[in-house]
């Protein structure tokens, strides 16, 4: 449970980035990008692995770079259902999900980093008492 927290807390965080530096991505309040990361999660489980086993072919012809497409649709997709966030824009549909996945990889690689630390010095104050 802590972990999902933690993910989806990266995610909004990075969502928040994302909005800062694509004028085509907006969020309306950190609710929004907390309840946007929550559904981005989902559709990148459920609704992604479809399209892009669909899509497989035209992403092998284009060297990989119909996945671009896949991750602008998965993005729209979930502007379409979380009321607050909105995408607009052929820039915002491409490169931002490219954004959120370097912000969010980074923001994960720094909670991942953080806790470990707490969980080091949580051992080390127990074997010294």
């Amino acid at each position: 449970m802590w972990a999902t927290f933690l993910s989806a807390l990266a995610t909004a965080l990075s969502l928040l980035i994302v909005d800062i530096i694509f004028p085509g991505v907006d969020i309306a309040n950190f609710p929004a990008a907390l309840i946007a990361a929550l559904v981005i999660g989902l559709i990148n489980s459920s609704v992604k692995p479809v399209i892009s086993t669909l899509s497989l072919p035209l992403t092998f012809v284009t060297l990989g770079g119909f996945s671009l497409i896949v991750n602008g649709i998965c993005f729209w997709l979930v502007s379409v259902l979380v009321p607050g966030f909105r995408v607009e824009g052929i820039i915002a549909f491409i490169l931002a999900p490219v954004v959120l996945s370097l912000a969010n990889t980074l923001i994960s690689k720094y909670f991942a980093e953080k806790n470990n630390m707490d969980l080091q010095s949580n051992t080390n104050v127990k074997t010294e008492s």
